[in-house]
């Protein structure tokens, strides 16, 4: 069976005829079988991807022809179109739909002779931190099988840390990829806002949403990164800025100017562990020469409240297509008028966690409560982001918890909507910023859970990002 190492091991195996394609695609769809208890695919595209090795395999002799990601696996995450196949954000109420194009993400792998394997698991349109809110059934932490994986893009977490794919694709508008990459202990990654063309992901907050990456490397993801990457003409917020060959002086000792904010280690929700990890890993770079110093954030408790009133404002809007007229799912049951038709198939196609969302951002952006609650969000967004400006002016890196706690376990806190919440206090910050984030796994907790360190990057400074992320662990 095909053990990956890194996308650059591969492509060596490759070149001198000790792997083909075949067999790596046929090494992945056997462990996906071996392990569908874990419930990370939604669908896998068996015969397709086979077929798409074998193409490649006839290209094997002429390796001036290989795009950047010849023979790499990729499972993509269940809100990303991909032209002919079912995308469905595990949601009842896009039953039976099939893309009708290729989000741009896809296209640029596809166009890289990569092999997309399947579609993976998440919460319904990407709104939950456990994966427990899929029509498709929980995805299973694959270090601890009674723990969540992280969400949304828990399937997408479980992919890579199973080994079921090389990378894989989720998309981040909270957290959804750091957060689950810290809960299974491998690299997710979430670029600055518009780095990445947004064309062909399902909306949830379409200021905040940004497709992000899963590896076991940090290697792989800067090429996958430098792959997918770059400015659209799909996609109007996506920047025009350069890209940058993420690979080049990858591996280097630079030392950064390094802050982190005092007020999220004096949090009371975060665990005692890791709090002393990460401090300590602090006091170890300062020893290494990087510059690291404590800088006051005084909207550290202002940062969920304003993050869930402008996401679920947008979510109303955004999830209002959804019908029953034009595709999805209709309600089956008989109807008098158009009210009722457009009632029943939302009532019976949107999961509870939706529907809670659907109606507090409806609620929010409402007469009488759209100056309190929304208009004031966006405020609090604006003194974060010219805040974080401030900082990054003085820093290159800021470096946080991922999350309050390592995985829990399911049910801890389903019923509990405001400790869910919480637990995405460190990772709402880059999104309502619009900076680069990435969650590392550098640590392992007295329960036997892993655990990461979350670093934060301007806004297109993922260059930067990824060198010191390469230096972590490779001194880990």
């Amino acid at each position: 069976m095909y053990i990956h190492q890194s996308i650059s091991d591969l492509r060596e195996k490759l070149l001198c005829g000790e792997l083909d394609c075949i067999t790596v695609v046929a090494s992945y769809l056997e462990a996906i079988n071996c392990k569908k208890h874990l419930n990370a695919f939604v669908e896998v595209y068996e015969a397709e991807a086979m077929e798409k090795a074998r193409k490649l395999d006839e290209k094997n002799n002429n390796p001036q022809s290989w795009g950047k990601l010849y023979g790499v696996v990729i499972g993509i995450k269940d809100v990303l179109c991909y032209n002919s196949h079912h995308v469905g954000a595990a949601s009842k109420i896009l039953e039976g739909y099939q893309a009708i194009y290729n989000a741009t993400a896809i296209q640029r792998l596809l166009d890289e002779d990569a092999i997309i394997i399947g579609n993976l698991n998440c919460d319904e349109f990407a709104m939950g931190s456990s994966n427990e809110h899929s029509i498709h059934g929980k995805v299973l932490n694959a270090a601890d099988e009674t723990r969540v994986p992280g969400g949304s893009s828990g399937g997408s977490a479980v992919a890579v840390q199973a080994n079921l794919c090389m990378v894989s694709l989720g998309s981040d508008t909270g957290g959804s990829v750091r957060q689950p990459a810290d809960f299974c202990g491998i690299v997710g990654m979430k670029p600055g806002y518009g780095r990445i063309s947004r064309y062909g992901l399902l909306a949830y907050a379409s200021s905040f949403d940004q497709i992000g990456i899963f590896a076991q490397n940090i290697s792989d993801l800067a090429l996958t990164l430098g792959v997918i990457a770059g400015e659209d003409e799909f996609d109007s917020t996506c920047s025009a800025e350069p890209i940058p060959d993420y690979l080049q002086d990858l591996d280097n000792d630079r030392k950064f100017r390094i802050a982190y904010f005092p007020e999220c280690f004096d949090h009371p929700s975060l665990d005692p562990e890791i709090r002393e990890a990460i401090q300590q890993k602090l006091e170890m770079l300062k020893k290494a020469g990087h510059t690291v110093e404590a800088v006051n954030f005084k909207y550290l408790d202002y940062i969920v409240p304003a993050y869930y009133v402008l996401t679920t404002a947008e979510a109303s809007s955004n999830l209002s297509r959804y019908d029953g007229i034009k595709f999805g799912y209709r309600t089956p049951s008989a109807v008098n008028n158009l009210q009722e038709l457009y009632c029943k198939t939302r009532s019976e196609g949107f999961g509870k966690e939706v529907k809670k969302r659907i109606m507090l951002g409806t609620f929010v952006l409402s007469t009488g409560y759209y100056d309190a609650y929304y208009a004031k969000a966006q405020q609090v967004r604006k003194l974060i982001a010219d805040n974080t400006r401030d900082i990054f002016n003085s820093f290159d890196l800021i470096i946080m918890p991922t999350s309050p706690s390592t995985a829990f376990k399911f049910g801890e806190k389903s019923n509990d909507a405001v400790e869910m919440f919480l637990g995405d206090l460190y990772t709402v910050y880059a999104n309502l910023a619009g900076i680069a984030g990435v969650s590392l796994p550098l640590f392992k907790h007295t329960n036997g859970m892993p655990f990461g360190i979350q670093v934060h990057a301007d806004r297109l400074k993922e260059k930067e990002l990824l060198q010191f992320s390469q230096q972590l662990l490779r001194y880990h």
